[in-house]
């Protein structure tokens, strides 16, 4: 009879970098990250004046604040399909508290913001998104889109109407099908994903994934091992191309835990 093998349990290294870009005066993206509960958030917010700011930093504030707790009290008890029904819960309160403040206050009228949660379990990855805000994962040399958008360009391109091509320089890239706080209710998409170790995961808004195509991002990540380094030359490379919006990136890389060490090692920042 085969002997099963332990399920390897990895660390995971968290950067995560935000600009306004070249063309804004606000930035209305926001990221958070819960490194103790392997927790990592990014919203970008829409709405006139100050509004997109507010509804994305209520996004990930509420949604760390909640969910990075109840991550941190169940530890390792919670099943992934627990993990799972916490997520949505958390969004769906973040996304009633952002509708109410929307419907409440008349200069937060319209409000609403992208969203991209990672919750990063020994060797999986729990995601969820909603909106066009996008995560990818890099392995092996090879960039892969993980996320689907939830936008018009994505369902003229899933209908035949369109092509990729077309896409990419259409003047309808920021039209979403799906937002937080703009709807009473609204539903997050989860995945569930293997990781390994030397993976990275890069979440971003569509200020860096509009500016710079697949290619030019696999390159960067490819000329930088550095996390830092490597936000750093995204965050440049879409404001060389233009900056037309803000710009938000986190990246996580999962790291090898030697067995011995599987008990304490801590998160590396």
């Amino acid at each position: 009879m085969p002997t099963l093998q332990p399920v390897p349990t990895l660390r995971f290294e968290f950067v995560s970098a935000t600009d306004t870009g070249r063309s804004r005066s606000n930035n209305e993206d926001s990221v958070v990250l819960d490194e103790t509960a392997a927790l990592a958030v990014l919203a970008d917010g829409m709405g006139g004046y100050n509004a997109g700011e507010v509804a994305s930093g209520m996004a990930t504030s509420f949604i760390k604040a909640e969910l990075g707790r109840w991550l941190s009290e169940a530890s390792t008890q919670a099943t992934d399909t627990d993990v799972r029904r916490a997520m949505d819960i958390c969004v769906d309160n973040a996304n009633r508290a952002i509708f109410n403040a929307a419907n409440s206050n008349p200069q937060y009228a319209g409000m609403g913001t992208t969203l991209v949660v990672a919750v990063l379990r020994e060797s999986r990855l729990l995601l969820g998104h909603i909106g066009d805000s996008r995560a990818y994962r890099w392995r092996d040399s090879e960039l892969s889109q993980i996320t689907r958008d939830h936008s018009l360009l994505q369902e003229q391109m899933d209908a035949g109407l369109i092509t990729p091509e077309q896409a990419a320089v259409s003047n309808h890239k920021n039209l979403v099908t799906r937002a937080v706080g703009v709807e009473d209710t609204v539903l997050l998409e989860t995945h569930l994903h293997q990781t390994q170790p030397g993976d990275c995961i890069l979440m971003c808004s569509d200020g860096l994934s509009d500016m710079i195509d697949d290619d030019q991002i696999a390159s960067l990540l490819r000329e930088h091992d550095s996390l830092p380094e490597a936000a750093q030359a995204l965050v440049e490379a879409a404001n060389d191309a233009g900056g037309r919006d803000n710009i938000s990136i986190i990246l996580v890389r999962a790291l090898g835990t030697p067995p011995a060490a599987r008990a304490w090692w801590p998160f590396r920042r």
